[in-house]
């Protein structure tokens, strides 16, 4: 009997190949995410008449931060028994490529990569930036924050597109049914649930920020931000597939442990925010 009210999402993770190189969803979201976060941020920094000199090392900065980040803290947060375990694993923590049991190895690309770190990693970046370009980080991150959701619901599509990163199963006809991951039921679009919400406190936060620039160099967008993308991801992890097996029987997940420390800091920097 045909399922009339499931997504059947089989989409394929390769947009099409350059030069023989595959150019994947994943990665061309990654792309837009940082891209269209760097075109609101370079706006911002022009409106607050800081000289674009200043501004251009920002995105080497940024990027460089939230991949080292967002993979180490993959690797170290949900695979440390693998990629601690021998020489050859702490080399594809770092590099893009796998050990083939055979001998040799081969490319694969970041097969892992977790919010949590990459938030961690591009704010050590952007410490660092300010330190060298004398820019207050306050006003820096304030900022980056007003785009960041737009660039997190980029890279939730990706994951999407991949089909990783599920929701548990809906228990209906209704959902999306992952063909790719070999199932013939129907789940939770988790991915597609996080984008939506991202895209919706990137309104809020623009709105905020139109009417409110004088806020910037607060702390407010920062605690908003982080406080906001949190504490969804808190709630939304609820239905979502668990990443890795030590999950299985835990109250709460490894991505809702991590969200707790975020969700207590911005609601801090609000409350900061509003006595400075």
């Amino acid at each position: 009997m045909e399922n009339y009210l499931a997504v059947i999402w089989n989409p394929d993770s390769e947009l099409c190949r350059l030069f023989g190189l595959p150019i994947r969803y994943y990665s061309l979201m990654w792309v837009v995410g940082l891209v269209a976060a760097y075109l609101l941020v370079k706006k911002f920094y022009k409106d607050r008449g800081i000289r674009s000199e200043v501004f251009e090392p920002l995105f080497l900065y940024c990027f460089i931060g939230i991949l080292a980040g967002a993979r180490l803290g993959h690797c170290l947060f949900y695979e440390p028994d693998y990629y601690l375990s021998s020489g050859r694993h702490f080399i594809e923590m770092l590099l893009p490529i796998r050990f083939m049991p055979e001998g040799g190895w081969k490319m694969v690309g970041y097969s892992g990569l977790a919010s949590h770190g990459g938030t961690i990693g591009i704010f050590i970046g952007i410490l660092l930036y300010c330190r060298k370009y004398k820019v207050k980080l306050l006003e820096c991150v304030d900022m980056i924050c007003v785009a960041t959701p737009l660039t997190a619901a980029c890279i939730r599509i990706g994951n999407l597109m991949n089909s990783e990163i599920v929701g548990k199963p809906t228990g209906t006809d209704w959902g999306f049914i992952f063909v790719q991951n070999g199932e013939d039921f129907a789940r939770h679009p988790a991915q597609l649930y996080e984008a939506i919400a991202y895209l919706i406190i990137f309104a809020v936060i623009i709105l905020i920020y139109r009417n409110h620039k004088k806020k910037v160099g607060s702390g407010f967008y920062f605690g908003f931000c982080i406080a906001a993308i949190f504490m969804f991801r808190f709630f939304i992890e609820f239905c979502k597939e668990v990443q890795v097996d030590f999950e299985k029987g835990m109250s709460l997940d490894m991505g809702q442990l991590l969200s707790i420390p975020f969700i207590i800091a911005g609601f801090w920097l609000m409350l900061r925010s509003r006595k400075k």
